[in-house]
Formats: C-alpha cells, structure tokens, sequence
C-alpha cells in the first residue's frame, strides 16, 4: 500500500504529465487532507511539496506560496486514477479549495485553463 507521501508524488507526475508547463513552475504549496466527520473526530495531515521534483514532506509549509485543502479520501481516489478533467472538477464542486497568493492563483489557473 503506498504512502500519502507516494501518491502525492504520483498525482503531481500525472498533472506534469498532462500539463507539461507545470513540470517547469517552481513552487512550493501546501496540501492539507482532512478526514474525519461521521467516522470519527476530524483530523487532517498537512504536507509541504516543492515542485519541479517533486519533493514531500510532512507538516506544514511555512513558505508556501498556496495553500490547498481536500478531503483524504477525495485525493486518493484522484492521485490514484485521477485525470486533469477530473481535478478540475473537484475544484469547480468544492471538493478541492485553493488559497494563497492571488498572481500565482491566476498563473495556474492560466497555464492549466490552456490544457
């Protein structure tokens, strides 16, 4: 069974992938799963990942230039199988929240809008 850590590393290599621009942006954005709700207490994990690599750690991402925060299981079933249409989707619905600085907001929304 893999990691969190893994397939973070395995859906931002699939995104690169579709959209080859990303594989040149350097950034570092922070990635929280939360979890929780009717099975328990919620609880959520934070990661710092820095792309091109990409590079994962766990906790938080004090340089982070965005935030992003989804529910753990939402993200595994997208890092697992997930294309760019369907990451899309997650946003347009909700399920994937960004925030952060609003000039590299409007880049990637650009660079991956032109996917």
């Amino acid at each position: 069974m893999a990691t969190t850590s893994d397939l973070i590393i395995v859906a931002v290599q699939r995104l690169q992938g579709e959209v080859p621009a990303l594989a040149k942006l350097k950034l570092v954005f922070g990635l929280e799963l939360t979890g929780g709700g009717l099975t328990g207490p919620a609880k959520s994990q934070r990661f710092r990942v820095e792309v091109p690599g990409p590079q994962v750690g766990e906790g938080a991402a004090d340089d982070a230039r965005l935030e992003l925060s989804m529910p753990a299981a939402m993200f595994t079933l997208l890092a697992e199988e997930g294309e760019l249409a369907d990451w899309k989707d997650a946003y347009y619905y909700g399920h994937l929240e960004v925030e952060g600085d609003p000039r590299v907001r409007r880049l990637l929304g650009r660079v991956i809008g032109g996917a």
